[in-house]
């Protein structure tokens, strides 16, 4: 927008979420000189009586959405308080088994994950849990790293090409 514009919405409400974003972003429209105005409210920061009306409508939007905030906060409460409210069971480590059955198969990590329809980062997350379980086990494709037992000297095999 250039100076001169007027910015045309249909509610403030859906311009800012808190009253100190609208009078922020008011105050910045004012200061290049933009007008504010609203279709379905009658406001209009071009004149005295608008820019009051806008600042009464977003105290009244804020206290609406702090309003709705709190019955929000009342209502997990009381689910909460009678085991409605336990959030998503957690679906890839119900199927953490068939995770390592898969790998230990053979698959690759990303074949296990559409399989069974779970993420990649699931997958790699369930085998770290399983690897720090079972710290000798060996997954199918995986580079072992060689422990260095410090009573035997360490020792480098070298296949050189003709």
């Amino acid at each position: 927008m250039r100076e001169g514009d007027t910015l045309v919405i249909t509610r403030i409400d859906r311009l800012s979420r808190s009253l100190r974003d609208l009078q922020n972003l008011v105050h910045e429209l004012e200061g290049q000189n933009i007008k504010l105005r609203a279709t379905e409210q009658a406001i209009d920061t071009s004149s005295a009586s608008g820019k009051a009306f806008l600042d009464m409508l977003g105290v009244f939007a804020e206290f609406e959405t702090r309003l709705r905030q709190e019955r929000q906060r009342e209502g997990i409460a009381r689910a909460k308080a009678r085991g409605a409210y336990k959030g998503r069971k957690p679906t890839a480590q119900a199927k953490a088994q068939q995770v390592i059955e898969l790998t230990l198969a053979g698959l690759t990590r990303e074949a296990v994950a559409d399989q069974l329809g779970i993420g990649r980062a699931s997958v790699y997350r369930i085998l770290k849990t399983w690897r720090q379980q079972h710290p000798d086990a060996i997954f199918p494709g995986e580079r072992v790293k060689p422990s260095l037992n410090h009573s035997e000297p360490a020792t480098e095999h070298v296949t050189i090409a003709p």
